[in-house]
């Protein structure tokens, strides 16, 4: 996963945890528009979420925060 993604896809995690509070769950999907406008970056992060880490679909944010943060 690219470091702007990576960027990305905290803040993301973040807005939801401050819209929703810190139990909110989310998949990867919430970082992709509901169009396939990049498949290779979707398939990237999948793997990232599904092989490598095994991850359910629905996460808590601030799991997928520490993670990203972190650098895993």
């Amino acid at each position: 996963m690219n470091k702007d993604f990576r960027q990305k896809a905290i803040d993301i995690c973040q807005q939801k945890i401050d819209k929703k509070g810190e139990g909110v769950g989310l998949s990867f999907y919430a970082f992709f528009a509901n169009k396939n406008t990049q498949p290779e970056l979707l398939m990237d992060v999948a793997t990232w979420w599904i092989q490598t880490h095994e991850l359910d679909h629905f996460v808590k944010a601030v799991t997928i925060k520490k993670m990203l943060e972190s650098g895993q």
